[in-house]
């Protein structure tokens, strides 16, 4: 699953040639594969930033000056973002007026473009003239003659209930120029947990307590806390010969998930390593497979990651090309528990 530099510039050059072609799809998937083979490097996010939408592209070039500050590309590619999201201003139609409200996702730093309607003149109009006939056809018993001084009822209209539509809130961030151009794959939006007060208290990381003390399967030896892990510490342990994942806080099982993690010809590689970047949904691919839009993705080695699983149910079982597979709700369970420099430490 290890790619070589030279097969690293193939997939740039790949990417590259589609970008040229005004094929963005193609061009992104080619970039995907070379981001996922060699994350340190800085073409494949340059690409990505390159064709994705403001907001995407500045997530993707703060990864490249996090590795290098001083790349001249990223820092130019920045400005070209920040002056597109400040593009994105209200624009007015003809007849009504149309505002854009950007929703950003947290964990991805996509953003997800809705419009709302203002009210005009002509639309006050339609209402006033809407509830003369309300309040016209409603009145339980009104006569109305015809020529013949014949008559019939109009009968009591029958009011629904309006449905409530929740309100967004626009969010607006300042921050730049570049040449190429965007799209990206919008995520869902984290959930806010209630808190006994009436307003909502976001809880973006709290880890949930099992509501019964789990334990380690059978046979599962303990490999004791990584060096540089404290106390209270979340970490996460991989047995690849049991085909399960255990959550720990230190030295304390927190919970424990069955996997399947990489076949005899894809091997899970062992060692211990960190989370480097985490995707609330991301599209992966590889030799003889394009997955769009897994949910709950932390990688922690090159293309090597954790994620949810939904185009198979065989968990326990080797299926993976060396990616480890959880169920969708537990992979969600650990997305929510680990963050980005968790350790994951993966043992035989």
């Amino acid at each position: 699953m290890t790619t070589s530099p030279t097969s690293y510039q193939q997939l740039i050059t790949e990417s590259q040639h589609y970008l040229r072609q005004g094929n963005s799809l193609e061009a992104r998937r080619w970039a995907q594969k070379a981001v996922a083979s060699e994350p340190e490097r800085e073409e494949g996010w340059l690409i990505l930033a390159a064709i994705s939408n403001p907001r995407a592209s500045i997530a993707y070039l703060n990864r490249v000056l996090m590795m290098n500050p001083g790349s001249a590309r990223a820092r130019k590619g920045m400005r070209w973002a920040i002056k597109r999201l400040r593009a994105e201003t209200p624009t007015t139609r003809s007849g009504a007026d149309y505002r854009k409200m950007i929703i950003v996702d947290p964990i991805t730093s996509e953003s997800l473009v809705m419009k709302r309607q203002i009210i005009t003149p002509w639309l006050i109009a339609a209402l006033l003239i809407s509830f003369a006939l309300f309040f016209w056809t409603v009145r339980p018993s009104l006569a109305i003659n015809y020529r013949n001084n014949g008559t019939f009822q109009i009968a009591r209209g029958l009011v629904a209930k309006e449905t409530r539509t929740p309100t967004f809130t626009a969010t607006y961030t300042a921050t730049a120029t570049f040449t190429p151009s965007p799209t990206f794959t919008a995520s869902p939006t984290s959930t806010n947990t209630p808190s006994p007060t009436p307003t909502e208290t976001p809880l973006p990381t709290e880890t949930p307590k099992p509501t019964k003390k789990p334990k380690a399967n059978a046979g599962y030896n303990y490999p004791g806390r990584p060096r540089g892990v404290g106390d209270n510490e979340a970490w996460i342990d991989v047995d690849l010969s049991q085909q399960r994942t255990y959550a720990y806080r230190g030295d304390k099982l927190i919970d424990t998930f069955i996997v399947s993690t990489g076949t005899r010809q894809y091997p899970t590689v062992t060692g211990t390593y960190k989370i480097y970047v985490k995707y609330k949904a991301a599209d992966m691919s590889g030799p003889g497979y394009y997955l769009s839009r897994v949910p709950y993705v932390m990688y922690f080695y090159k293309g090597y990651g954790l994620h949810g699983t939904y185009w198979h149910n065989n968990f326990g079982t080797p299926m993976s090309h060396g990616c480890i597979n959880l169920r969708t709700n537990d992979a969600g369970w650990l997305f929510k528990f680990a963050s980005v420099g968790t350790v994951v430490n993966i043992h035989k």
